[in-house]
């Protein structure tokens, strides 16, 4: 009876242990996911922010072409090309 009163103690400390572990393990689980999810919408953010910063690049090559550099001029032509077919495409539109 004794041996088994042992056994059953043992059994208890190790319940015990492991139930603590599982605890820690779940606490670090929602640590983790926490950060993931703070990862995530700083890396939304900053996948906003290039977006913005493209566009941003993209006006500045045009009113430097526009102001005469030769860099982007062509780039600027083209643009400027496609908005004037755009505009005819509207104005045809309303004309019928």
């Amino acid at each position: 009876m004794n041996g088994l009163s042992e056994l059953i103690d043992s059994l208890e400390v190790k319940f015990f242990k492991l139930n603590q572990k599982l605890l820690q393990l779940e606490k670090k689980n929602q640590e983790l996911q926490d950060e993931l999810l703070l990862s995530k919408k700083n890396q939304q953010q900053q996948f906003g922010e290039i977006e913005d910063l493209k566009k941003q690049l993209d006006t500045l090559k045009m009113v430097n072409s526009l102001l005469g550099s030769e860099e982007n001029k062509r780039e600027t032509k083209l643009k400027i090309n496609s908005l004037i077919r755009e505009i005819d495409y509207c104005i045809a539109q309303l004309s019928d």
